[in-house]
């Protein structure tokens, strides 16, 4: 646990032990949610903007290509929603 004080111009410093922890740096834009005894702090973007050539490959089907008329038959049937 770190101990941490509020400034009289509403600044909290956070330590540097939980900014490393998290990698936080400078500008880091915050969510403040108020969840009654206190308040949480969550990264506004957890994430770095990215295309989707980049993180493409994540996305591993193995097996057959599917066929636009197997997608438009499952959406007939009912399997999926668009």
């Amino acid at each position: 646990m770190e101990v941490t004080h509020l400034l009289s111009t509403g600044e909290v410093i956070i330590p540097k032990v939980l900014r490393d922890a998290h990698h936080w740096e400078a500008g880091q834009e915050l969510i403040a949610i108020d969840i009654g005894d206190g308040i949480l702090l969550k990264p506004k973007k957890p994430f770095k903007e990215t295309t989707l050539e980049k993180v493409a490959g994540c996305l591993k089907y193995e097996g057959k290509p599917k066929i636009i008329e197997d997608l438009e038959d499952a959406i007939r049937q009912g399997l999926f929603s668009v």
